[in-house]
């Protein structure tokens, strides 16, 4: 099941991809992650879709990544009496702490927190920005909004607020139930949703302690003005572009989506480009070619994964949409200009020992012309050091630890491998060779350049680099 491409396919699960049998043909068409989306799923559900997910990665004898992917604080206007009303441009309307259901002049605003933070002048967009308000008057139990841009407002639509910072946490009482069911089950990546600060994806971290790495959706304008500190605290991220595209102007997100991924990639972080990348597969079997150029245009800019949502989870055709993304990504990596692309885009490394050894094996191998690097690596860390190097030959990331081969699948260019410890150096050579020939990545006589850390299995102890042929010794 070797993958002939770098770029990762993350897909999202549901009712068009549940069963058993479709999960398998995903996997076989590409799929590396699975993502469960908690906004949709319930515990038992979730559990039965990891332990399909795993018993998958035992028939196929491979790591498989899973993502539980939390909803975050859901916003919206309450009830009304006739289950919406048409807003006209230039009316005034009133979002209000009374629960009374609404009218054309007023609604419930079910959230005394967004009522507290609003301010004249701050925008709140309804239903994905078809209707747009600003607030003139803003007070703690009402805000006073004009219409600019009318339309029906009906019960329950979302609320998003671009200019406004809401002094609430990232994660709700459901999500901590979600997260807590998900760390039980042995999940290796969180997502989450709604961040506008650091201090939102640590307080994630500080409940899963290390049992699964927490990826950060960039969704919103507040996480973009602190881009820096969001980066450092997380493990990953995601150019949610979905709910970017409501609460900024479109024209922004593609800059937005090379800026982030750019960021990630400096500090090693892996970073995931998702939401409508193949939309219209949902209901046709072949994409638009506007969105094979947005699948493209991702692979070209470096992104560790590209994700499918609604075209895997819903879409009638999740194998096809699966497969297609494979074939661009396999494309684009053959095309002569994607090598000069990635390695314009580097970065120097940073000052320490294990990302000079990192840098060191990537140039060497390249130098030499060598058929793989293989990275000895306990908590994956060593993984991710090679992939932000983005080398120009595979990478095998061998590791002891089942959960750290299956959060590497995540990352740019690794194919990770479970296997037991090396026992000494020469153990070290001899079995990075034999799992290079054993995986298809090199022949009897090539050569690979093998990195690992002394002694064995300390984390972030990598510290040792050996070039060793293939065949001899091993």
């Amino acid at each position: 099941m070797r993958r002939m491409r770098r770029v990762k396919i993350l897909a999202t699960l549901g009712p068009a991809s549940q069963d058993p049998a479709v999960l398998a043909r995903l996997f076989e068409a590409g799929v590396d992650v699975f993502r469960i989306n908690m906004s949709h799923a319930s515990h038992d559900g979730m559990r039965e879709r990891v332990r399909a997910i795993r018993a998958l990665e035992t028939q196929y004898g491979r790591p498989v990544g899973v993502l539980v992917d939390l909803q975050g604080p859901k916003l919206r206007v309450g009830q009304f009496a006739d289950t919406g009303v048409e807003l006209v441009k230039g009316d005034t309307f009133t979002l209000d702490a009374d629960p009374t259901p609404g009218d054309a002049r007023r609604v419930h605003l079910p959230h005394p927190e967004i009522l507290r933070a609003l301010r004249p002048g701050h925008v709140m967009l309804i239903d994905d920005g078809k209707v747009k308000l600003r607030v003139v008057e803003a007070a703690p139990d009402r805000a006073l909004a004009v219409v600019e841009v009318p339309g029906r407002i009906s019960n329950r639509k979302g609320v998003s607020l671009p200019d406004t910072e809401i002094p609430v946490s990232a994660m709700t009482p459901k999500d901590r139930s979600d997260l807590d069911a998900a760390l039980n089950e042995g999940v290796d990546w969180i997502a989450v949703s709604f961040v506008q600060r650091a201090d939102d994806v640590a307080e994630v971290k500080k409940i899963a302690r290390g049992r699964a790495l927490v990826l950060a959706k960039i969704e919103k304008p507040q996480a973009i003005a602190r881009l820096d500190e969001i980066i450092e605290m997380s493990d990953a991220l995601m150019v949610a572009r979905g709910d970017l595209g409501v609460e900024m102007p479109l024209e922004r997100v593609p800059g937005l989506q090379k800026r982030i991924c750019r960021m990630a990639r400096r500090l090693g972080k892996p970073v995931v480009v998702a939401t409508q990348m193949l939309e219209s597969m949902i209901t046709s079997p072949v994409p638009t070619r506007a969105e094979v150029s947005d699948v493209a245009q991702a692979v070209f800019e470096g992104a560790d994964a590209v994700m499918l949502s609604a075209e895997s989870a819903s879409g009638q055709f999740p194998v096809e949409a699966v497969a297609t993304m494979n074939r661009i990504a396999e494309e684009v990596e053959r095309d002569p200009l994607y090598a000069g692309i990635i390695a314009a885009q580097r970065a120097e490394p940073e000052r320490t020992g294990a990302d000079a050894i990192a840098h060191a094996a990537r140039d060497i191998a390249e130098t030499l012309d060598l058929k793989a690097v293989v990275a000895w690596t306990a908590s994956g860390s060593t993984g991710l050091r090679i992939a932000r190097e983005r080398p120009t030959v595979p990478v095998l990331a061998l590791t002891p630890h089942r959960e750290a081969a299956r959060r590497l699948c995540l990352a740019w260019g690794l194919h990770p491998v479970v296997t037991e410890d090396a026992r000494n150096g020469d153990d070290m050579a001899n079995r990075a060779c034999r799992t290079a020939l054993d995986e298809g990545f090199a022949k009897t006589g090539e050569r690979v350049i093998v990195i690992a850390g002394f002694p064995f299995g300390s984390p972030g102890a990598t510290n040792n680099i050996r070039i060793a042929f293939v065949g001899q010794g091993d």
